[in-house]
């Protein structure tokens, strides 16, 4: 593609102090374009980790597809499930359907209290859902008993109990009738185990409660208030939902995952795309750098182009100097930053520790990012598509010189030495 005149030429070029790659201009044009290369890498796999982390965390624990039932609770949910279970497009992508009896609470403790949501769940099917990042203190959860909690280990904290300490709920929902009036049923539980997911929206604010308990509580009898099923492929939901509502009266209404949280999914591609588009003038800035940084080399190097041109340099070879000249900033600066970026990337929760060590502050805060870490995840596609980006825009950035050096005019330029 280019001949060992054009590298040899352009490398020279490339090394000259005064304008070339030894030149401020230069020097600026490369670390602007690693720097912002190196940057898009750590904040797209950031974003990567944040929705793969929230939305693992939140769709597995909720379920992928929901079916509710319009007038209140599901009586009848045994059969219900069964009759999923039968149908063939349900059977051969579901993988599990838990029933769920779920209300929101005030939980009290020692003179201390905080908005909560109870979850009635068969204890198996719990321990069957809780992810291998999920810590568990106390009793394991197949050995919780009806009447025992198991609390998120911030709610815990929250309220100032420990193992066996007791929880006051009180539900205006499940209020008892009295000849006063409706009066909040308040009852009080064991709190035998605690749980910590890293995601402070449920850490602080979920208990959980084998599902008969729940049920008593919630009177709600031998109901419960929606049906979860968690699939294989959980993005695989479209068939699945439709089936459901061929299969399920008019009275049942079945959403999936993307429905439920389609505020915050989409909010995240938003911020990510917008992140994604902000980051790139870096790069784009980067490479305006490398423009200026090439007309000055144009005009300073005329004599010399002239020379070579009388030589039978032809134009397009002319050209193909400048292009390598210009792009070559641009190949290494991606490929540092790309280093970079990586690097970054995988050890940015260590990295977010030192200098919250060095600051003293906290740079993550939980109750604000609902996660305990910084999540990061690389996505290598991502990184080549980035690096090919920043190339791309050294190169596009070459051709305005390269080609005001391929129209110099040698015989104007030699008349006047």
């Amino acid at each position: 593609m280019f001949s060992k005149l054009e590298r040899k030429v352009a490398f020279r070029y490339l090394g000259a102090k005064k304008r070339g790659f030894g030149s401020v201009i230069s020097w600026v044009s490369l670390i602007g374009i690693m720097l912002g290369v190196a940057t898009l890498i750590v904040v797209m796999s950031v974003m990567g980790g944040f929705h793969d982390t929230l939305l693992g965390r939140i769709v597995g624990m909720n379920g992928h597809v929901v079916v509710y039932y319009q007038d209140g609770a599901i009586s009848d949910f045994d059969f219900l499930i069964e009759k999923m279970k039968q149908n063939k497009t349900v059977s051969e992508r579901v993988n599990s359907i838990v029933p769920i009896a779920e209300g929101q609470v005030m939980a009290t403790a020692n003179g201390n209290n905080t908005g909560a949501m109870i979850r009635g769940i068969r204890m198996n099917d719990l321990a069957a859902k809780t992810n291998s990042g999920t810590r568990i203190y106390g009793k394991e959860l197949s050995q919780i008993q009806d009447g025992e909690l198991v609390g998120g280990a911030s709610l815990t904290r929250a309220l100032k109990v420990t193992m066996g300490d007791k929880i006051s709920l009180v539900s205006a929902n499940a209020a008892t009738p009295t000849p006063f009036g409706s009066m909040p049923r308040i009852m009080a539980y064991p709190v035998m185990s605690s749980f910590f997911m890293g995601m402070y929206e449920y850490d602080s604010g979920y208990i959980f409660m084998p599902l008969e308990t729940a049920q008593k509580y919630l009177n709600i009898g031998n109901a419960v208030t929606h049906i979860d099923l968690f699939l294989d492929n959980p993005e695989d939901t479209t068939a699945v939902v439709e089936s459901l509502a061929r299969l399920l009266p008019d009275s049942f209404v079945v959403r999936d995952w993307r429905d439920l949280n389609r505020g915050f999914v989409g909010a995240l591609q938003v911020e990510s795309n917008v992140m994604f588009l902000i980051l790139l003038l870096i790069v784009i800035v980067a490479a305006f750098n490398i423009v200026s940084s090439l007309v000055m080399l144009v005009k300073d190097k005329n004599k010399d182009i002239a020379v070579l041109r009388t030589f039978g340099v032809s134009r397009k070879s002319m050209m193909k100097i400048f292009i390598l000249s210009g792009t070559s900033i641009g190949v290494i600066g991606a490929f540092f930053g790309t280093i970079l970026g990586v690097l970054v990337a995988v050890y940015i929760e260590p990295i977010r520790q030192f200098f919250q060590w060095l600051t003293g502050r906290d740079l993550f805060p939980a109750e604000l990012y609902y996660l305990s870490e910084l999540p990061s995840k690389l996505i290598w596609t991502d990184v080549l598509g980035i690096a090919l980006i920043a190339v791309l825009l050294a190169f596009l950035a070459t051709l305005y010189p390269a080609w005001k050096a391929a129209n110099t005019d040698p015989v104007e330029v030699l008349r006047n030495e």
